[in-house]
């Protein structure tokens, strides 16, 4: 009798534990913000916490305040925190400042996170023209590509130059060499995008930056 009982009570143990609301809960997803407010310059960065590892991969959608957003973004999911960097950094022309949401599908949960981005007078290099700098630096472009670059792309606020390049110039322009040894520091991270800038106006300023047809012009 006392074998019947012990038998019957694993038995009923086994069975409350299969059929116990916990066996069947949906996995759970949410969002670990690094911080919920970020400026020009600054790269997103968050954590997508699950409660089990599914083999379905988080759906992200991005979208501002007005309800315009991001193309669905799979994320992988390997581990129960997965880190999310961004790979660009914010920048004016494309994020309005405003408050942005983070919404996340994973294996029928959802989450929502938000944040806001704010304008801090920050200056950055966009990216569209990070690779032209490195190729100036690497010698492959002559200088007046990079100052053209750098008018067609930098906000006027941030670096006003008050000539125009042209086929005809484009090869004569002349930065100091010095500027180069500034480049490799800012491409090693040793100084930010503002202090590379703030060099170059000072430059532009100077009126060392040299572009012969605008001197022929003014003699």
């Amino acid at each position: 009798m006392q074998k019947l009982k012990a038998f019957l009570g694993v038995v009923f143990g086994l069975v409350f534990l299969i059929f116990s609301p916990q066996a069947f809960a949906e996995p759970t997803v949410s969002i670990n913000m690094e911080k919920t407010t970020y400026s020009y310059c600054e790269r997103l960065f968050y954590i997508i916490e699950v409660s089990e590892v599914t083999g379905e991969p988080a759906i992200i959608h991005i979208r501002d305040e007005l309800g315009k957003g991001s193309s669905a973004i799979p994320i992988p999911i390997v581990d129960l925190q997965n880190p999310v960097p961004s790979l660009i950094p914010f920048e004016k022309q494309i994020f309005p400042s405003g408050k942005y949401f983070i919404d996340v599908e994973y294996s029928g949960a959802e989450f929502t996170a938000e944040f806001e981005l704010v304008d801090t007078n920050k200056i950055c290099i966009p990216e569209i023209v990070k690779p032209i700098l490195a190729n100036w630096l690497s010698g492959n472009i002559s200088d007046g590509f990079l100052i053209d670059a750098f008018k067609k792309y930098m906000e006027e606020n941030a670096m006003n130059i008050p000539y125009e390049i042209n086929q005809e110039n484009v090869y004569e322009v002349t930065i100091p060499e010095w500027m180069r040894t500034v480049g490799i520091w800012w491409a090693e991270g040793k100084i930010s995008d503002e202090e590379f800038i703030q060099n170059f106006d000072y430059l532009i300023e100077k009126r060392a930056i040299m572009i012969p047809i605008l001197m022929e012009n003014e003699i």
